[in-house]
């Protein structure tokens, strides 16, 4: 666009918003010919659709931790999948098959743990501290491994 743009009620308040929502993450430039950070990405049009005050608190929470799955994704070999480590704590890591939400400030993260257990983390949104780890897949090589951000991203909620 340029100056001389007429631009519809609708349209200048979709921009406002985008330019918003564009000012919310930050990143230090991280080392030279390293993968673009989540902040340092556009935002997905399903996340600009509405503005995060008129979001809850476990739903916004959701939608950032998709956008960091789905690049910590991106990064992986076919070799290897993602897990969650449980910062702050000696309870493993758990392969993550499923992510979702109660509003207003509950997350949960389904999986299995290191051993193959059902593991299943129940998080408040103010205590959300995770860590994504790297594992090496456990189906077959023909397989290919499983991308949960991405197939998560495509769910009604994001």
């Amino acid at each position: 666009m340029n100056g001389d743009d007429i631009l519809t009620s609708a349209e200048v308040h979709e921009a406002s918003a985008l330019d918003a929502m564009r000012g919310l993450a930050r990143c230090a430039p991280p080392v030279p010919g390293a993968a673009p950070t989540v902040e340092q990405e556009p935002l997905p049009e399903a996340l600009t659709r509405e503005p995060p005050e008129a979001k809850s608190p476990a739903r916004w929470a959701y939608e950032r931790v998709l956008l960091y799955l789905r690049n910590f994704e991106s990064q992986l070999d076919a070799q290897h999948e993602v897990a969650l480590g449980f910062a702050g704590s000696d309870a493993g890591v758990l392969r993550i098959e499923g992510l979702g939400f109660f509003d207003p400030d509950i997350l949960t993260f389904y999986g299995q743990g290191e051993d193959g257990a059902r593991t299943q983390l129940i998080q408040h949104v103010s205590q959300l501290n995770v860590m994504l780890r790297a594992v090496r897949k456990e189906s077959p090589p023909e397989e290919p491994p499983r991308r949960i951000g991405f197939r998560l991203d495509e769910g009604p909620a994001a």
